[in-house]
């Protein structure tokens, strides 16, 4: 690892002022990681742009002098995006955390990259307007790190998912120049996509400074319920078939296995009498619109389909307390998986419709390797959050893992899935790129990478 000469230092210190530069070691520490497994590394110095035009002059010193460069948004990232690899900078985006513009006349809102979601949907609701994607750390995340990633939620199998309320971004180069990706419009077919080239490329290509967001009106009701079922397998199986009874939920399949439920309840110090010994999955099925009579009805449908299966008995939430205690559960799984050691996280996604033959993969997995795996995660998509967990083994005893792995993702390719549904690759995932893509893809984006990062200065060692 290259040190930064002082001259550098004060370079930035006077580019952005001395007290938006952090070289003390102790303060450092703290941007060594992110939620991820990924191995600390202390960056040398953090700089805290709160404009545009201090980022581009941050970039103008690091591409002069090639220093590499991290950006840092909310740092609830779980694939290492946010680490440092090299060493060299982070960029902390917290200064940028304003709503510029809400333009309800054209259903738009203009955002920096440092507004954290939950706040932004708040706000919008306030208004009547509505940005639907929801990731399970709404609270904490920034905007800007939801974007690198096209994060998704629970929300994206009727609302879809970052990538489709994007119109437009305001990016700075790794040498400093500003542009815009795109247009505030709804149709825009002048050139390449440059917006959509960003999203999803986890901070690798620019650095994402403001972000113009399509709106819709918000929904007026929404109805939740809880279904328990006897097999995993039946749970997933029902989210099918709920599609093709005709109704399409806001959010559907949120399914959680036996033990994901139980690390839940143990975490928010719930009584586990509650959910009976029987019990091997739960979904959370929620329904949203303007009429609550069509509502009503969609839920009767869906009471009809789930009958077809082995449920117990089926909860339905009809107050915002009961809503709020419903998603708690959900939303404190991967907070209870944090409390163990965990060998890996994985983001997998697959056609819906082949989810069982995924969770019939993963048992016979655990069985072939010992291992233990909570499953959670949003079957409305195929997307599944598998969570391998080391506990009490030593690193020696779980090295064999490492096939486990390779074997599950084989498994996911051939049923027509991917590497990751919203968390990204970064460092933690990367090694695995070359069994989902072929070698020509993967040149193309090295190639892409290079053509807007020629010095490889931005977010080095990550994706590839």
């Amino acid at each position: 690892m290259k040190k930064l000469d002082a001259s550098i230092i004060i370079a930035f210190k006077n580019a952005i002022g001395e007290e938006n530069v952090i070289i003390d070691h102790d303060k450092l520490i703290f941007y060594a990681t992110d939620h991820s497994i990924a191995q600390a590394v202390v960056p040398q110095l953090v700089v805290l742009p709160s404009t545009t035009e201090m980022v581009s002059e941050i970039m103008k010193i690091c591409y002069a002098n090639e220093v590499p460069i991290t950006v840092r948004a909310g740092g609830s990232g779980l694939v290492g995006g946010a680490v440092p690899t090299h060493g060299g900078i982070v960029m902390d985006i917290k200064k940028m955390d304003k709503i510029l513009q809400i333009d309800e006349a054209n259903f738009q809102v203009t955002v920096e990259p440092a507004m954290i979601t939950e706040v932004l949907q708040n706000t919008l609701k306030s208004r009547g307007l509505y940005y639907p994607p929801d990731p399970s750390s709404r609270g904490t995340s920034f905007i800007g790190g939801n974007v690198a990633t096209n994060a998704g939620g629970p929300r994206a199998v009727k609302y879809g998912v970052v990538r489709e309320y994007v119109l437009n971004l305001e990016v700075v180069l790794p040498d400093g120049r500003i542009i815009w990706t795109g247009a505030n419009t709804l149709k825009n077919s002048t050139g390449y996509s440059l917006t959509q080239l960003m999203i999803g490329s986890e901070g690798t290509l620019g650095i994402i400074t403001k972000i113009v967001l399509k709106l819709i009106p918000h929904p007026t009701h929404d109805l939740l319920l809880l279904a328990p079922f006897m097999s995993v397998k039946d749970a997933s199986k029902a989210v099918s078939a709920i599609f093709k009874a005709g109704i399409t939920p806001s959010a559907i399949g949120e399914l959680m296995d036996r033990k994901a439920i139980d690390w839940a309840a143990d975490y928010l110090e719930l009584d586990r009498m509650d959910i009976g010994d029987t019990i091997k999955a739960q979904l959370l099925i929620e329904v949203d619109g303007f009429e609550i009579d069509q509502l009503q009805k969609e839920c009767e449908k869906i009471y009809e389909v789930l009958s077809q299966f082995e449920v117990d008995e089926i909860l339905f939430a009809d107050s915002a307390a009961q809503k709020n205690e419903l998603w708690k559960l959900r939303r404190n799984i991967a907070n209870a998986v944090k409390v163990h050691k965990t060998y890996k996280k994985e983001d997998t996604v697959v056609p819906r419709d082949h989810m069982p033959q995924l969770l019939e993969a993963i048992e016979q997995l655990e069985i072939k390797y010992g291992f233990d795996a909570i499953c959670f995660g949003h079957a409305g998509d195929g997307n599944l959050h598998i969570n391998i967990v080391q506990g009490d083994r030593t690193d020696e005893e779980v090295k064999h893992w490492h096939q486990a792995l390779v074997d599950l993702l084989l498994t996911v390719k051939k049923l027509g899935g991917t590497l990751s549904g919203e968390h990204g690759i970064g460092i933690v995932q990367k090694e695995f790129m070359p069994l989902m893509l072929d070698r020509a893809n993967l040149e193309l984006m090295k190639g892409i990478k290079s053509v807007f990062d020629p010095k490889n200065i931005l977010n080095p060692e990550k994706i590839f």
